[in-house]
């Protein structure tokens, strides 16, 4: 409210604004905002170290790799398998969610009929993601 201390003999209207009103709804209106901004949360993530006495998996979750080499010799991630312990890995990596990716990478001295017998086994497991490695190299031959 305004109001006018000692004065003359002014009898005229005021020419003051009265900014008592404004500065009570500015005030309100501030404190509204400030109960509405959401409160920030601040997380910092940490890469823990892990117990390096654990060996890797043999199944990765990511990506396995099938590699054949000159002689015939079947390696599943860089460890030698035979048939049947390679069945086993790809039923084991069929049981994760997400499926991981399957690169097969024969050797190009490997034979056939080797290279022919280990698809055929990827293809018993129903594997659905599988990958050539090395064909990239043959691109520019047709």
């Amino acid at each position: 409210m305004g109001m006018s201390v000692g004065g003359g003999g002014d009898d005229g209207p005021m020419m003051e604004i009265n900014t008592t009103p404004l500065i009570d709804v500015m005030l309100v209106l501030l404190i509204m905002i400030i109960m509405t901004i959401p409160i920030q949360t601040h997380a910092v993530k940490v890469d823990l170290p892990q117990n390096s006495n654990n060996t890797a998996p043999i199944v990765e979750a990511t990506k396995n790799k099938v590699y054949i080499d000159a002689q015939g010799q079947v390696f599943w991630n860089s460890m030698p398998v035979d048939d049947v312990t390679l069945r086993q890995y790809l039923d084991q990596s069929l049981q994760m969610s997400p499926e991981p990716e399957l690169h097969f990478q024969p050797d190009p001295q490997t034979p056939y009929d080797v290279v022919d017998r280990i698809l055929a086994i990827i293809k018993r497991a129903n594997v659905t993601k599988l990958g050539f490695v090395g064909n990239e190299q043959y691109r520019n031959d047709f």
